[in-house]
């Protein structure tokens, strides 16, 4: 199997495992008496994690190798999931989502991902290199939206098999487990090439390379800030409280929205290549925060539903067009730093938002994170355009005559 396609399966598998634990986890904590700030600290704590190993891996991950830096990571994620199914006071679980990088988000933005974008561009020719991007992404979203699926589990478990609620959700948090462990698996099938033989520190980056990375950084920060107030298990649990609707129905709903992610990839691509990076990223991603606004005043759940999926539909196309503009905007040896240091940022965002979403939820109202997450969203896609709209990466420049 070539180092792509064993990148695309183990994507996939993690994938999974974090769209089941994005839909459940919030439901999960409510079942065992987490109150919303609770189950903000919880979601938190696993994002810290994932930033800590997202830091590690940037300065580190080429040196201590990107195969063995990537086995570690899902072997320890697995044993985090079998550890969560041990564990229910609130100290113990914020404890075990750290270690274990529990990603309540249900997208998958972990330490992996950087490792992974950065291997992928050595794959495949420059022109290729969004398409690449594009796949990626939709077989990380169909694994999401097929997690989303797997979080009806504990209904069907106790529907069908007489489960009690607790047993239930402990058997799909064990699936979870299993799933990281088996990209891990994959993972020691990668081949020497996936390596670099020029470990890059923040010193040597090029002139460019370092003010585009600085510049687009600080842009993440409060991208990923924004969306730290809309991550899966918190608009799951927005859902469930809001429509008193069932764990199953929210793995549907969740479900679509990931096929919807996944659509958008490969339109996403077909955008770039028309209209260019930047232009797909900013021009798609304003309106899905309109959409998401006015979620919280739907009068049904039917109607909030469908908002959501036509937000779903649009929202993630700024995802393989970011990251293969951070590609193309670097020397080649310098893909694993990049990635790192805006996956870094973007993760800190994200664990440090849901300790205020819970608080907000509890203690103003359940749409307050869902209200400030978007316009935050639509205030970075404008900063966004202004500072980029001239940048282009290579394949973008007109030839000079």
């Amino acid at each position: 199997m070539s180092d792509r396609l064993i990148l695309y399966a183990a994507a996939f598998l993690r994938a999974l495992a974090t769209g089941l634990m994005g839909v459940l986890l919030g439901i999960y904590l409510d079942k065992i008496a987490f109150t919303p700030a609770e189950i903000g600290l919880v979601i938190g704590s696993g994002l810290t994690g994932a930033a800590l190993s997202t830091l590690i891996v940037t300065f580190l991950g080429d040196r201590l190798g990107r195969r063995w830096s990537l086995l570690v990571i899902g072997v320890a994620s697995a044993a985090g999931g079998v550890a969560l199914i041990v564990t229910s006071s609130i100290t113990a679980v914020c404890v075990v989502a750290f270690i274990g990088m529990v990603n309540g988000m249900g997208r998958d933005r972990g330490a992996s991902l950087v490792l992974e974008q950065a291997i992928l561009p050595g794959t495949v020719t420059p022109e290729r290199r969004t398409r690449v991007f594009a796949w990626y992404n939709v077989l990380q979203d169909m694994g999401h939206a097929l997690g989303g699926v797997l979080a009806a589990m504990p209904v069907i478990l106790r529907e069908t098999a007489g489960a009690g609620v607790l047993a239930s959700f402990h058997a799909t948090v064990a699936v979870y487990a299993g799933l990281f462990l088996l990209s891990a698996l994959l993972y020691s099938g990668l081949s020497s090439a996936v390596e670099t033989h020029e470990p890059t520190a923040t010193a040597k980056l090029a002139p460019h390379s370092r003010r585009v990375l600085w510049k687009i950084s600080s842009l993440f920060a409060l991208d990923s800030l924004a969306g730290g107030f809309l991550g899966t298990a918190l608009l799951a649990y927005f859902f469930y409280q809001r429509f008193a609707v069932d764990e199953a129905t929210i793995a549907i709903l969740f479900f679509f929205a990931r096929v919807a992610n996944a659509a958008s990839h490969l339109g996403a691509a077909w955008l770039a290549a028309r209209f260019g990076l930047v232009n797909t990223m900013v021009f798609t991603h304003i309106p899905s925060s309109i959409l998401l606004m006015t979620v919280p005043f739907a009068p049904s759940f039917e109607v909030a539903a469908l908002l959501f999926l036509l937000r779903e539909g649009l929202v993630e196309m700024d995802v393989p067009t970011r990251q293969s503009y951070i590609m193309a905007m670097v020397r080649p040896e310098e893909r694993t730093f990049a990635s790192g240091i805006t996956h870094l940022v973007r993760m800190g965002g994200w664990a440090i938002a849901p300790f205020f979403a819970g608080f907000l939820m509890q203690g103003l109202a359940l749409a307050t994170p869902l209200l400030i997450g978007a316009g935050m969203k639509i205030v970075y896609d404008i900063a966004l355009y202004k500072a980029f709209r001239h940048l282009k990466p290579p394949e973008e420049q007109l030839p000079v005559r």
